[in-house]
């Protein structure tokens, strides 16, 4: 009997000794508000969700594997809060963690990362948008491959089947490489990076990447360039960014502030999308836009937020961007040329 005890005994505190090396979170968000929308002469008033911040579920962890290595793994779906369905992909695959799985090792040298995540050539932009690539003052949507011609390239976000290398703390200098296997499937083979350096409220950084956009393997090119500096009382960020295939080139030029007021933070943007060249045989020169964007938030906890935001979108030529995302060839409420605008109002809670 004093020999099982003395078992059971051991047992635990081995358990608890290895249970303290390692972590599992559970974390989400939930996002919902109502929203306007106007595309030329199509209204449309909804119960949405997104506005803030994309609704999701998600799973971490991390194992302490002993001098210095630790192991990591990141599983995270979205949904739709509104009616409870589950996210798609932006090809409009049905995929149940999309948003991001991943498993990693970690230590001194950095982080190996396997898995499906967002490409640096999207956080390479994102990062500064001020409105955090979300809501009805999204500038994401510019960000589609169909805009250039690449309707076939699924890395414009996320990619499948990338291994990245992401460099430690150097001093405020920071790195990442990419590549993601095609698997014989066009517009999925990616190769990609990004540098830049984070120090104080200073954040710089540039990224490029390319995409094998079909069977041929003509390349979809993409490049940023981003910065923020935080002034304490306003914070200024923007980027430039260009998009390339075959004979067509857009450029988005971006540029926005917030600025907090105690709980509130205000926050305006102003998009400019410039567009050169010919997709096929037709021309896109005249296909510009030009999308302003208000939004305001106002911390109730630092897990729960209200928040209300106001975009407008001026299309010329055969544009046809749309406020609350979308790309250029799939927005059947809008006609090219039109103006877009729409309002939501919410609120966000994070667990």
């Amino acid at each position: 009997m004093k020999k099982s005890l003395l078992v059971l005994a051991a047992l635990g505190a081995f358990a608890g000794a290895a249970s303290a090396q390692s972590s599992v979170t559970l974390f989400g968000i939930v996002d919902v508000n109502a929203r306007y929308t106007k595309n030329g002469d199509n209204k449309i008033k909804s119960l949405s969700t997104d506005g803030l911040n994309s609704s999701r579920l998600g799973f971490r962890g991390v194992e302490d594997l002993g001098g210095g290595l630790k192991a990591g793994f990141w599983l995270e779906t979205s949904f739709a809060a509104d009616s409870g369905n589950g996210g798609t992909t932006s090809n409009g695959t049905n995929r149940f963690w999309h948003r991001r799985s991943t498993v990693s090792l970690l230590g001194n040298f950095g982080e190996i990362r396997a898995g499906r995540e967002l490409t640096a050539t999207y956080t390479g932009f994102a990062d500064y948008d001020v409105m955090g690539t979300n809501g009805v003052g999204d500038v994401g949507h510019f960000n589609a491959p169909s805009t250039v011609g690449a309707t076939l390239v699924d890395t414009a976000t996320r990619a499948d089947n990338m291994v990245s290398y992401y460099t430690p703390a150097l001093g405020g200098l920071y790195a990442r490489a990419s590549v993601a296997a095609g698997e014989g499937t066009p517009g999925k083979k990616h190769i990609a990076g990004r540098i830049g350096y984070a120090a104080g409220p200073l954040d710089v950084s540039g990224s490029y990447g390319t995409t094998d956009a079909n069977a041929a393997e003509d390349k979809y090119k993409k490049g940023n360039f981003g910065a923020s500096y935080d002034f304490g009382v306003v914070k200024v960020m923007g980027f430039v960014s260009q998009a390339k295939f075959l004979d067509a080139k857009q450029n988005v030029i971006q540029g926005g502030v917030s600025v907090p007021f105690g709980p509130t933070t205000l926050r305006a943007n102003y998009v400019r999308v410039d567009a050169k060249g010919k997709i096929g045989a037709t021309s896109i020169d005249a296909d510009d836009a030009n999308q302003f964007s208000l939004g305001a938030t106002y911390d109730l906890s630092k897990r729960t937020a209200l928040y209300s935001s106001y975009a407008q979108i001026k299309n010329k030529g055969a544009a046809k961007f749309a406020v609350a995302g979308g790309s250029a060839t799939s927005l059947p409420n809008i006609a090219a040329g039109q103006k877009s605008q729409g309002f939501e109002a919410g609120i966000r809670h994070s667990f």
